[in-house]
């Protein structure tokens, strides 16, 4: 880990969420290194905290092996960037696959129900015969963002981390009606949107377009790619949200999943399956789906 670099977490200790800073895989509490007790407190003036922890000397060690929570508990906003990667279009059957046939656009997570951490914390969608993964970068906002340049969004960035975008995929079609697809009845289930196991800040995480991200079920390898392969950039894609709605500090944004979701061939989630979620320089992710609820 290079000078001053740390990533941020969150672990149950006493039966409370505990805000902490990791240095090198040791875990101390925020508060002990004289920043906001709870990981969202530090976005509000990211500029200031970041410096500050990055400077600051490691407080006590917190006792190894304790609970990960979601390092971000929770987010004011989860936005997921939809089918934004070249070779899941493909794989869902998109017929021209030239950027300037698609249009980048977002559902919404409800960020308090739908974000859990690592474990045994995922609840199958009740009445889904059809749960799929999506392994996706999540970036967060630590500037206000609104009608930002493409040029300038990267610069809103505070921090990225694992996450998973699970869905109900029968829930989500809605042949008979219209408008053909329900995106709350898919994609906005209680649990479905796990992350961490950790926050890496941009500045030590490398070029946040050129990670490597996978998923296993069960240890078999369904996704593997570089988000390289996006359609539109990270940067375009703050900035796009950003016209619509203005993007606050603590925002979440999910950027997309490469190709090996189930749909494609009819293979979805059981309950008792795990899912390991990795993304280059931040870590794994995993966790296990239980029963309907």
């Amino acid at each position: 880990m290079s000078a001053g670099a740390f990533a941020l977490a969150t672990v149950e200790l006493d039966g409370r969420a505990v805000g902490c800073v990791e240095r090198d895989g040791v875990l101390s509490r925020l508060a002990d290194c004289g920043a906001p007790a709870d990981v969202a407190g530090l976005f509000e003036e990211w500029p200031r905290w970041s410096a500050h922890l990055a400077a600051a000397a490691p407080g006590p060690a917190l006792p190894a092996g304790l609970p990960r929570l979601a390092p971000l508990r929770y987010p004011g906003k989860i936005l997921c960037a939809g089918a934004n990667y070249y070779d899941h279009c493909a794989e869902m059957g998109v017929a021209d696959l030239r950027k300037e046939a698609q249009r980048l656009f977002f559902f919404m997570k409800p960020p308090r129900n739908a974000v859990v951490g690592p474990g045994a914390t995922v609840r199958k969608p009740i009445g889904t015969q059809a749960m799929d993964w999506e392994v996706e970068l999540a970036v967060v906002i630590g500037r206000r963002a609104r009608n930002v340049a493409v040029d300038a969004a990267l610069a809103h960035v505070a921090a990225c981390t694992v996450a998973i975008d699970f869905s109900a995929r029968d829930l989500n079609r809605a042949p008979e009606t219209f408008y053909k697809l329900d995106w709350v009845a898919g994609k906005a289930h209680d649990t479905c949107c796990p992350m961490g196991p950790r926050l890496v800040p941009a500045a030590f995480l490398g070029n946040p377009q050129d990670l490597r991200l996978s998923l296993a079920v069960n240890g078999q390898t369904r996704q593997d790619a570089r988000t390289s392969g996006m359609i539109f950039s990270i940067a375009e894609q703050i900035a796009t949200a950003s016209r619509i709605m203005t993007l606050d500090p603590g925002d979440v944004i999910l950027t997309g999943t490469p190709a090996g979701v189930g749909a494609p061939k009819g293979t979805f989630l059981a309950v008792g399956d795990r899912v390991d979620a990795e993304i280059e320089g931040i870590g794994v992710l995993s966790v296990t789906i239980q029963p309907e609820g």
